[in-house]
Formats: C-alpha cells, sequence, structure tokens
C-alpha cells in the first residue's frame, strides 16, 4: 500500500519517537542522580571525545579553564535575554555567583551525563535521516516534509539549550524549559507520524462521530500541559531547597501552593482521563486503535497517580522522580497521538 520511499520515512519517524523518548529518560536518570555537571563543558567531556575515568586524566587546570569559558558563554546568553526584554533574568545570571562553583570530578556522573548525551546525538541523527527521507511527500504531502525539516532545526535549538544547561551550571529555569522544548519535538515527530500512517491507509480512521470527543481531548491535554509546567516549577523549588541543605522530609512544607496546584490540577486530568477513557470504549470497538490508545492512557494516568503518591508521601525520593518524569512524557505522547486520532471520522 506504502511506495518504498513512504515506508522508509514511516520507519525512521517511528524509531526516532522511540529515541526521543529514551532522551527523556536518559535526561531523567541524569536529573535524581545530580549528574548534570557530570561533564563541565559541551559537546566534549573535559575536552575529550571519550571522557576520563579517574582523576589523573584530567587536563591540568581544567577548573579555572572552564569557568573562564562558561563565564564568557553565560554574558552572550545573558545579552540575548536582555535584548527580548528579560533583564532581571539576564542580572541573575551575571550576578549568580553560584553558577561558577565547580563541581569535583566523579567517574560514574560523567559517564551518566556523557551516556545522555550519546542518545542525544543519536536522537539528532534520527531526526535528520526522517527530515532527509521527507522529502518524498514535498508534492503529495508537504506538510509532513515543512514540519519534519522544522523539528531538526528545533533539536539544534535544543542542543544549544543543553550547552546553556551546563555553563549556567544548572539554573532552574533553563532546565525547565529545556525539558518543555524536548516535548515540542516530540509532539512534533508524533504529529508527521500520525499524517504520514493515515496518507494513504484512513482505516484508522473509519469510525462514528468523534468531535466532542477530540475537543474533550484537547481539553485534557491542555490541562496535561499546564500540569506540568507547574511540576516543572515544583521539581525548581526542589532543586532549590536540596541545594539549601533541606532534609528531604520537609520539601512537601516548604514547597507550599505551586505543590497544592499541580496536585489539584493532577486530580483533575486524572477525571477527564477517566471520563475520555469510558467515551472512547463507548463509541469505538475494543480492536480499534482509538480504544487501545485510550487504555493506554487510562493505564498510564494510573501509574503517574500511583508515582505522584510515592512523591509525596515518601519525602520525593529520586528514582521516582525519574518514573513521575518518563511516565509523565507517555502521558503527554499517548494522550496527543489519541486527540490527532479522533480528530477525523470517516464512514
Amino acid at each position: 500500500m506504502f511506495p518504498a520511499a513512504e515506508k522508509r520515512y514511516i520507519r525512521s519517524n517511528f524509531i526516532t519517537i522511540v529515541v526521543l523518548f529514551l532522551v527523556i529518560v536518559a535526561g531523567g536518570i541524569v536529573r535524581s542522580t545530580g549528574s548534570g555537571m557530570g561533564c563541565p563543558d559541551w559537546p566534549k567531556c573535559f575536552n575529550r571525545i571519550i571522557p576520563p575515568t579517574d582523576v589523573s586524566q584530567l587536563p591540568v587546570g581544567y577548573e579555572e579553564h572552564y569557568i573562564t569559558g562558561r563565564a564568557k558563554k553565560n554574558e552572550r546568553f545573558a545579552k540575548m535575554i536582555e535584548f527580548f526584554g528579560y533583564r532581571d533574568l539576564a542580572n541573575k545570571i551575571r550576578h549568580d555567583k553560584s553558577i561558577l562553583e565547580h563541581e569535583d570530578f566523579n567517574v560514574a556522573k560523567t559517564w551518566t551525563e556523557y551516556i545522555n548525551r550519546l542518545v542525544g546525538v543519536v536522537a539528532g541523527f534520527c531526526l535528520l535521516f526522517t527530515a532527509i527521507y521527507s522529502f518524498t511527500y514535498i508534492k503529495s504531502k508537504r506538510s509532513i516534509f515543512i514540519w519534519s525539516v522544522i523539528n531538526v532545526f528545533v533539536v539544534v535549538v535544543q542542543a544549544w539549550l543543553g550547552s546553556i544547561v551546563v555553563s549556567t551550571n544548572l539554573t532552574p529555569w533553563v532546565i525547565t524549559v529545556h525539558m518543555l522544548l524536548a516535548l515540542v519535538i516530540v509532539a512534533i515527530s508524533i504529529y508527521t507520524y500520525f499524517k504520514a500512517t493515515t496518507l494513504r491507509d484512513k482505516s484508522i480512521l473509519v469510525n462514528r462521530d468523534s468531535k466532542g470527543l477530540k475537543l474533550l481531548a484537547s481539553i485534557s491535554l491542555v490541562l496535561m500541559v499546564v500540569q506540568v509546567v507547574f511540576g516543572t516549577e515544583v521539581r525548581e523549588i526542589v532543586d532549590s531547597l536540596t541545594a539549601l541543605g533541606v532534609p528531604r522530609e520537609d520539601f512537601i512544607q516548604r514547597i507550599g501552593q505551586h505543590f497544592e496546584i499541580h496536585r489539584w490540577l493532577a486530580y483533575s486530568s486524572l477525571i477527564l482521563v477517566i471520563v475520555l477513557f469510558f467515551l472512547v470504549r463507548t463509541k469505538f470497538s475494543g480492536s480499534t486503535v482509538q480504544a487501545k490508545y485510550a487504555t493506554l492512557l487510562f493505564i498510564l494516568v494510573g501509574i503517574q497517580m500511583l508515582s505522584g503518591i510515592i512523591l509525596a508521601r515518601f519525602a520525593i525520593p529520586a528514582f521516582a522522580q525519574t518514573t513521575h518524569l518518563v511516565i509523565g512524557s507517555l502521558l503527554f505522547g499517548c494522550q496527543y497521538y489519541l486527540m490527532l486520532l479522533l480528530g477525523k471520522s470517516q464512514r
């Protein structure tokens, strides 16, 4: 049914989506293990393609060298965001001494961060090949080609932002933007995959009218994105409390209103997903893709709520933070794809 060139694109796009989620997993492990500054420079690690395994392999005087380089990069970044009107943020970057604090070498953290970067490089190449293969759609479905190419430029911005994450010594709001941009890249890849797979095979869209369901799915997705934003703000506060040496058992109490908003948004999102699940299972037969993704969405939101309860009840353990992040990303991807599946109906 699909020409060979289109099959190649669809296969490449699917692999890209899988690798992008692996990048998020790797990033979550880096965050939970505190390995973000395992490599003090970018894109190399201690100015090496293969990072060191022992202190004796470190460059002489590397601390001062990298601190000077980071200071220059941060000044350029401060000027850029000041140009867009964020003067307070720019001044904070210029005057926050903690940004330039040196972190002692730790081989485990170095290799954890290095592997995270390797997975990111693989994702970049996957996106590049997907964009190249998308040329086959220039005449038949130009939007697939356009968005595939745009995604390559977005991932370049993401790579640059990753270097800023390192140079600013894991400044929380920069990490948040980095995470949200990762979801944008995932969403574009899912969108192009959906468009490519339904271009010639519309059988998965042949079902009863689902316009109302699409609206509900859209509202639920928007609510989930808002919840993610508040969740990243909670994580920023957790990072700050960790840096201040506050005991983990006091985290929830110290986070305050942001945690309460995030929790109530989670309950609201849960209710909407449950309603969406039952409505989809009522309108669509169990063998349809829509029903299968509604079931997957229901399972994922249950796991996500469980990880949230563990975070709240057991002083925010690191492993649960990673689980919460990864499941949240999968939940976003699943709900977005389900929304696309509910977007059209043919008899």
